[in-house]
């Protein structure tokens, strides 16, 4: 026995907090969703992404959750000529491992204030509980804001806390990189909604 039940990693990285009570049933349906944050808490817009970066945000999700597809919303600033943009999915390892990507949009629209949610190239059975990063790269002349959360506590308080959300990568087109490698913390934490 634990003392947070089933999580068995670092105390203050535990966020099932703020996914479990969204866990609910589509309208109409039995699809659960897990986010990172409270819709509520999602109120400003974060600032526009950086070209061919990718930006992961920390996303806590339970033994035997299938996740099919990623949500994210854009803030006040649309993609503007966008060619390429995708959604990922990584793993919980200490090198995050890449799940599943989406088909890369190209040069589909996305508007401002709009939710976009695409399909994983397959689904993805988690096979434990943990911290897994869901990610968005955007390249383009102008990239979306997104909607979230600004705070200086991204980083973590003390020593060995995972951030909540952080850009890695360059120059990346197509396709998601095989692992997150190098990251670096921001403190701009998009809204995410795996479903």
């Amino acid at each position: 026995m634990t003392q947070l039940g089933r999580y068995t990693g670092n105390v203050r990285d535990e966020l099932s907090y703020a996914s479990d009570h969204y866990r609910q049933a589509s309208a109409g349906g039995s699809t659960a969703t897990r986010s990172n944050m409270r819709r509520l808490d999602a109120v400003a817009d974060t600032g526009a992404l950086t070209t061919q970066v990718m930006t992961s945000v920390a996303l806590y999700l339970r033994k035997g959750d299938v996740v099919t597809s990623l949500t994210f919303r854009s803030g006040a600033t649309p993609a503007g000529t966008p060619t390429n943009w995708w959604f990922a999915l990584y793993s919980s390892a200490s090198t995050p491992a890449l799940l599943a990507q989406t088909a890369d949009q190209t040069s589909t629209a996305w508007a401002a204030n709009t939710n976009k949610t695409l399909a994983l190239s397959s689904p993805v059975t988690i096979k434990e509980d943990g911290v897994y990063w869901a990610a968005v790269m955007v390249k383009a002349t102008t990239p979306p804001s997104l909607v979230g959360v600004s705070t200086t506590a991204s980083a973590g308080i003390v020593s060995g806390e995972k951030p909540l959300a952080q850009t890695s990568g360059s120059s990346l087109t197509t396709t998601a990189p095989a692992t997150i490698a190098s990251p670096t913390t921001v403190a701009t934490v998009p809204l995410v909604v795996a479903t």
